[in-house]
């Protein structure tokens, strides 16, 4: 049994430990890099944790308090813009995959969106190998609108990402 929950600044250690592990294992697939983000001291990783309702870390918990998972929101600011959110840093530990767990981050985040005033689409982005990623977001009602070319670059390689948005219907 999973219980999701936002990640607090007791559990910087754990999340820490997942997001290094998500950037070493699949470096393609996100912005930040392990090289960049290894010597972060956990001091600083504690800052950066918001519980806010339109920006937190998103935790999959296991029944022994594992953290198995994690998904962020980020809603925009200005006027202008925060109308949209931004999903980031989906990742579920090999261990916890197959299970429904990114599935069930993703639509809490969107269940939690519904309820914030004036919030009408959340974004994301998702690197095009990675089609299981990307099927799993189709499925949740996700549409693309677009191809960024060499989105990132990693060990002289370009990897293009999907661009993905989800439109509340209100």
């Amino acid at each position: 049994m999973i219980a999701f929950k936002n990640i607090e600044q007791v559990h910087t250690e754990a999340f820490w430990k997942i997001r290094l592990e998500a950037l070493k294992m699949h470096p393609e697939a996100f912005g930040s890099s392990y090289e960049d983000s290894v010597h972060t001291p956990l001091a600083e990783v504690k800052k950066r944790i918001n519980n806010d309702k339109d920006n937190y870390i998103l935790g999959a918990f296991t029944e022994d308090e594992q953290l198995a998972g994690m998904a962020g929101f980020r809603r925009e600011q200005g006027i202008k813009l925060n109308h949209k959110g931004m999903i980031w840093g989906v990742y579920v530990s090999p261990e916890y995959r197959g299970q429904g767990v990114a599935k069930a981050l993703i639509r809490e985040i969107l269940d939690r969106g519904r309820e914030i005033e004036g919030l009408q689409q959340i974004n994301l982005s998702v690197v095009t190998a990675n089609r299981p990623a990307a099927e799993l977001y189709k499925k949740v009602g996700f549409v693309t609108y677009g191809v960024e070319k060499n989105a990132l670059i990693y060990n002289h390689q370009g990897y293009d990402e999907e661009l993905m948005t989800y439109f509340f219907k209100r």
